[in-house]
């Protein structure tokens, strides 16, 4: 019986794993996972065998993890393989630095490199450990059982689809399986022979098989929501308002799908459908400038860069769903549009498409872009400079708040170029203190772009991406650097469907957006992402080009009519990257402050429990200077618990008492008082005197606090310093009676 329950957790943890396939392709990583669970358990198993304590078990298991996941992942950083350096610690955050990217940028089903292949095998292996220790030590397999199934719905909610049959009745045989082992184990043999005969397999049996039913066949046929339409036919929030007046499209209850698109970019791109350069003080004008009859035969000019900057060409495919505009969802820097039905003119200066006449919806197009990518190095040597650009671009309202220039000052004292100062107020918008919403500026009256509203946004810091963008753009021009504002839409979200092998994105009206753009001489217009919580900021590599997804797109930085825009994400982050720092750039110096950074957070972290089992033990004893002879009581009990010392709930004070004594060489005369002390507690009539005065009390629970400890090998010394149980293990609860279990 003592196998089964090993054998049912490994069973469950593979079963609860396999919708991850949905999520990330299949590799390398499934044997590695497997093999670490196996011996993980495996070890566990074996150290149960032979009588160990609970928390043993635990330590054997994680020693197992780690010294594979060294030799799956960080051997060549580590001494004999298995033993870390500073250079493991370094890849280790690597590895984690680059997986995080994977997953943040990347489009489902994702192929796993060693990056996320090292972050599955090591995170389902620890979750294998945490699974074994619930259902085999603290025996509850039904908080096991929600665990898992918590951890098996994560890849549906990421990338919805249909059930996964095999995975799901396979977990759920798993569940009913450790809770049927579980109960048998704690029946004695003759109660265990009479439920076999009882019905009690069928009857779960028979419940899984009502629980598959209902989940396969009837909650799928059962009425869904649907999306509903406006009395006129036209589904609500399928327009674009180019005067920047968005915040009712933006906050309307039901939102549609506008578009549907697929792409060869790496990242799906964002769309813009036009750009605003005029700001007269209280609204940003739509540019209006001369356009070019644009159909099939007439291609757009290419984008013109440097020998040695790159260019790299991409494709995107779009289908209107739901959208009635005059301005075509564009990636960029298109340089060509084909399928387009009726008549369309194209704008020589942003590469925005508009229509003679037509709309948008229902149409189907591709774009071709070309896409350049400078380096950082490159674009910090490059001005923010309005030479040969139109007067509007930067041109300041009379009467602007004073606020708006002197905080672009303020946040960029000490930037020595345009780049670093541009980077500077992104940082600082994307910042702490600022906060993105929908709701503060319709609440205190600045639901706009004019001068006193963004400065009541500056003072106020909350708004949405229409704040946030004509913010930036004003102080830019502040700090005389030519800005436009884009107008369009953060690239969507995955579908299950995929084309010629792209994936699929659903474009809703919700996700309609503005963001800023700056002009660089030399380099053309480059976007930035000040909008807090949404997107990912601009940033460029050291050395070869933009970080991040982005880099994989290559619109951050663009020459001179070629146009960067975020990297589509809706994760919220809390800072962007400070003086130009790369998004995972560890820097180009590994020097010594990151590695005693790195250590001493991890002696802090080390040291946390035994600084938590400190101020408790101070506040119980202050509790039983105060006369609590409960409090006193659990001083020992806490002791005995980190020793590893069986503390069940069928022991009372005096039982306990006795066995401290006699076989922990705990003192008896003070146990003596803490006992006769809690009994009166519980006992007495109420207004008792007390046995003991309350000095007594805590002197007594102290004292044999301390000869328990003294009298522990000192090898569980250290532990139960380092690591006490005491902390997440209660007197009488299952895990505080584990070791009497182990040493039966």
């Amino acid at each position: 019986m003592a196998v089964l329950l090993p054998l049912g957790v490994a069973a469950a943890v593979v079963a609860a794993l396999l919708p991850l396939t949905r999520v990330v392709l299949p590799g390398q990583w499934m044997p590695g996972t497997v093999v670490l669970i196996v011996a993980a358990l495996a070890s566990g198993y074996l150290a149960r065998r032979a009588g160990l304590a609970a928390l043993a078990v635990t330590l054997i298991e994680t020693g197992v993890w780690a010294v594979l996941v060294m030799l799956f992942f960080l051997r060549d950083t580590a001494l004999l393989w298995v033993i870390p350096t500073t250079e493991t610690v370094d890849e280790l955050f690597r590895l984690l630095a680059t997986a995080a990217e994977e997953i943040t940028y990347g489009a489902a089903p994702l192929r796993a490199g060693s990056p996320l292949a090292f972050l599955i095998v090591a995170s389902v292996g620890l979750l294998a450990i945490v699974v074994d220790h619930v259902v085999v030590t603290a025996r509850m397999p039904l908080l096991a059982g929600v665990a898992l199934i918590a951890v098996s719905l994560i890849p549906s909610i990421v990338v919805p689809d249909e059930i996964d049959v095999v995975a799901f009745v396979l977990l759920s045989a798993s569940i009913l399986f450790l809770m049927r082992v579980d109960t048998l184990s704690r029946q004695a043999p003759k109660a265990r022979a009479a439920t076999r005969g009882a019905g009690v397999p069928a009857t779960a049996a028979g419940i899984g098989v009502v629980a598959v039913v209902v989940t396969l066949v009837v909650a799928p046929s059962l009425p869904q929501p649907l999306a509903r339409s406006a009395p006129g036919g036209v589904n609500v929030g399928s327009g674009i308002d180019a005067t920047l007046q968005l915040g009712d499209d933006l906050r309307r209850p039901r939102e549609v799908e506008v578009l549907r698109m697929y792409s060869t970019s790496p990242l799906p791109p964002y769309l813009r459908a036009t750009t605003l350069s005029t700001f007269d003080g209280a609204v940003w004008l739509p540019d209006e400038d001369e356009a070019e009859v644009l159909d099939d035969q007439t291609e757009m000019e290419s984008v013109s860069v440097a020998s040695e900057i790159r260019l790299e060409e991409y494709t995107t495919d779009v289908s209107i769903q739901n959208l009635a505009s005059t301005w075509l969802p564009m990636p960029f820097p298109a340089v060509g549009v084909t399928g387009l039905d009726g008549d369309w003119s194209t704008v020589a200066d942003n590469r925005t498409v508009i229509s003679d006449g037509g709309r948008t919806q229902d149409q189907e197009y591709e774009v071709l872009t070309q896409v350049p990518r400078p380096t950082r190095e490159q674009i910090r040597t490059y001005d923010a400079s309005p030479s040969g650009l139109r007067p509007e671009l930067t041109q300041l309202p009379e009467g602007l708040p004073d606020i708006v220039g002197d905080l672009a000052r303020e946040v960029t004292a000490g930037t020595s170029n345009d780049y670093d100062a541009l980077i500077a107020l992104q940082a600082w918008f994307r910042g702490s203190e600022f906060r993105y919403s929908l709701d503060a500026p319709v609440d205190d009256g600045f639901d706009g772009t004019g001068a006193e509203a963004v400065a009541q946004f500056l003072e106020q810091k909350e708004g949405y991406c229409v704040h946030y963008a004509g913010a930036f753009a004003l102080m830019a021009r502040v700090l005389d650097m030519p800005s436009r504002i884009v107008v369009g839409y953060l690239p969507g979200t995955s579908t299950t469907d995929a084309i010629e092998g792209q994936t699929v994105y659903s474009v809703s009206s919700s996700q309609l957006h503005a963001w800023p753009e700056i002009h660089f001489e030399g380099l053309g217009w480059i976007s930035f992402e000040p909008t807090n919580s949404l997107g990912t900021p601009t940033n460029f590599s050291a050395a070869t080009s933009l970080t991040g997804p982005a880099a994989d797109r290559g619109d951050a930085a663009q020459t001179d009519d070629a146009d960067p825009t975020p990297t589509p994400t809706l994760l919220p982050e809390e800072t962007g990257p400070q003086e130009g720092q790369a998004l995972g750039d560890r820097g180009e110096s590994g020097g010594a402050v990151p590695v005693v950074g790195v250590v001493t957070a991890l002696l802090l972290l080390l040291a946390a429990p035994g600084l938590l089992r400190a101020a408790r033990t101070r506040r119980l004893l202050g509790a039983a200077r105060a006369g609590d002879a409960v409090a006193a009581w659990s001083v020992v009990q806490d002791a005995a618990i980190d020793l590893g010392i069986p503390v069940p709930a069928g022991d009372t004070p005096r039982t306990l008492a006795a066995r401290l004594v006699e076989d922990h060489g705990a003192p008896s005369a003070a146990l003596a008082v803490l006992v006769e002390a809690v009994e009166r507690a519980s006992y007495a009539p109420s207004g008792t005197v007390a046995s003991a005065a309350p000095e007594t009390l805590a002197d007594a629970a102290a004292a044999s606090a301390s000869e328990l400890l003294r009298s522990a090998p000192i090898a569980r010394r250290i532990l139960a310093v380092a690591t006490p149980r005491s902390l997440v293990m209660r007197p009488g609860s299952a895990f505080a009676g584990a070791g009497a279990r182990a040493r039966t």
